[in-house]
């Protein structure tokens, strides 16, 4: 159920007002959310409380949204693959609660799977210790043939396309502060916020486009950093018995769940409050280059464990996805390009299994494309149209130049010299009929650094070694 659905539902906004504000996105971007409490529709923290809603806990088996046996061959495989005895440890293993593995504990044992080898304590149910049968691990050995995976319980696939509903990230909102924060370590004109914003809220693709080396991939990571909003990622979906892997630390940031009173909290969430097949985490990023191929985008089985990794858009659902170096990839462009016609435009990807099965999956998330080729190049109107905000990244003004020139030096503590901006204007850019970039800086001091540590001598920005590493920003004709 969409936002606007949830508000006419909770009889929050009437119909009315959601075109108003559907209007006024027209006109002005941003996000529904940003429109919503713009036009007075309703208030910011009730969009927030909509829009950030955690996983509701289970209590039974029916809960889950798997099915018994599923259940059963997933304890059971623990049990044979980690050696847990108890209602306790499976609990952790599978992140189900105890009463819940407790039950399907109850199934496994009225089949005759496991046998009850008694208490810990001698007193609490939840902690009797059980074992394989001859017949359990007969089960768990068949089971294996089919998958190998052994881990969290996964959620459903509807389950998991209403959480990405609940929390998708044009219910975010990176106002001008967020964005100027992100971007803070950086430097770059002003007036780039205010262009941001909007496209930043809307969650539609952007492309940056530039000379290479003046910070377009910086500009796209930063971004991430600009929502605050928290989202709750599933170590593992199902799909038609089929289990697909998401929850990935290279990908996914794991942050505490807010106490009461802490800043920006609004609910005290406890681990029993929710459910923990889900990981609490912030709003992901992830960056591919010029590696990408049209195979990265689908699943990825693994033949041994037979089951599946999601592809990396998947993991950053409801995030930030880089396409770094775009019109490189082995891939002609316009491939790529096509594979992403639809979801950029309905919000939905269609992914395979290896039995032929193919079911669509929600698509949410800021697509950033990067380049260093002229757009013209590498798309036509109609997929330019589909990319409604375009960037130039350009080459820094001397004030700029001279700005990251000072926190390069004071970032390596090393003094910074003006007189180095004047030689470096006269010997090189001037006479070479170079431009400045903005990775120039960083480029020479680290240069400078590394020649005067292997001449055993203090670095100190010495002409005759800024010259020289100089030379290396380019190679020769």
């Amino acid at each position: 159920m969409s936002l606007e659905q949830r508000l006419i539902q909770a009889n929050l906004v009437s119909p009315e007002q959601i075109r108003e504000a559907v209007d006024r996105q027209r006109r002005e971007g941003g996000s529904l959310a940003e429109n919503l409490v713009a036009t007075g529709a309703v208030d910011a923290e009730t969009v927030a409380k909509l829009g950030d809603i955690a996983p509701q806990p289970v209590h039974a088996i029916a809960d889950t949204g798997l099915s018994a046996p599923f259940l059963m061959t997933l304890v059971l495989k623990h049990m044979h693959a980690h050696g847990a005895e108890t209602a306790t440890q499976l609990a952790e293993l599978t992140m189900l609660p105890t009463p819940v593995v407790g039950a399907i504990l109850k199934l496994v044992r009225d089949r005759k799977l496991t046998d009850t080898l008694g208490s810990e304590s001698g007193s609490l149910t939840s902690d009797l210790r059980y074992a394989l049968t001859a017949a359990g691990r007969d089960w768990v050995l068949q089971a294996r043939q089919q998958s190998e995976y052994v881990g969290p319980a996964p959620v459903p696939l509807d389950v998991y396309a209403a959480q990405v509903d609940r929390q998708r990230i044009g219910y975010d909102h990176a106002d001008a502060a967020a964005i100027s924060g992100s971007l803070a370590h950086l430097v770059f004109p002003p007036a780039l916020v205010a262009q941001l914003g909007p496209a930043v809220n809307s969650g539609r693709a952007i492309l940056l486009y530039g000379e290479p080396g003046n910070g377009k991939t910086s500009v796209a990571l930063a971004l991430s950093d600009s929502f605050k909003q928290t989202i709750f990622v599933p170590h593992a979906i199902e799909v038609d018995g089929q289990v697909i892997k998401v929850f990935d630390r290279s990908v996914h940031q794991p942050v505490d769940d807010p106490a009461e009173g802490e800043a920006g909290a609004r609910v005290r969430i406890r681990a029993s409050d929710r459910d923990r097949r889900w990981v609490r985490c912030r709003r992901p990023s992830a960056v591919v280059g010029g590696e990408l191929t049209l195979d990265m985008l689908d699943l990825s089985f693994n033949i041994a464990a037979r089951y599946y990794e999601a592809p990396l858009q998947v993991k950053a659902t409801g995030g930030v996805f880089v396409i770094d170096d775009f019109g490189r990839q082995i891939a002609p462009p316009q491939k790529i390009l096509n594979r992403w016609i639809l979801p950029l435009e309905n919000e939905v990807d269609f992914l395979t299994l290896h039995t032929g099965k193919k079911f669509p999956i929600p698509f949410d998330g800021l697509v950033i494309f990067s380049t260093n080729l002229r757009p013209s190049e590498i798309m036509d109107a109609a997929m330019l149209r589909r990319i409604p905000y375009n960037f130039r990244i350009g080459a820094p003004s001397e004030e700029e130049y001279r700005t990251i020139f000072e926190r390069v030096c004071a970032a390596n503590d090393l003094a910074f010299d003006p007189a180095v901006l004047d030689l470096l204007r006269e010997r090189v850019y001037a006479p070479q009929g170079r431009a400045l970039a903005r990775f120039h800086p960083r480029a020479i001091v680290e240069h400078v650094i590394a020649r005067c540590r292997f001449e055993g001598r203090e670095p100190a920005l010495d002409p005759e070694l800024v010259l020289e590493a100089a030379g290396h920003l380019y190679a020769p004709d």
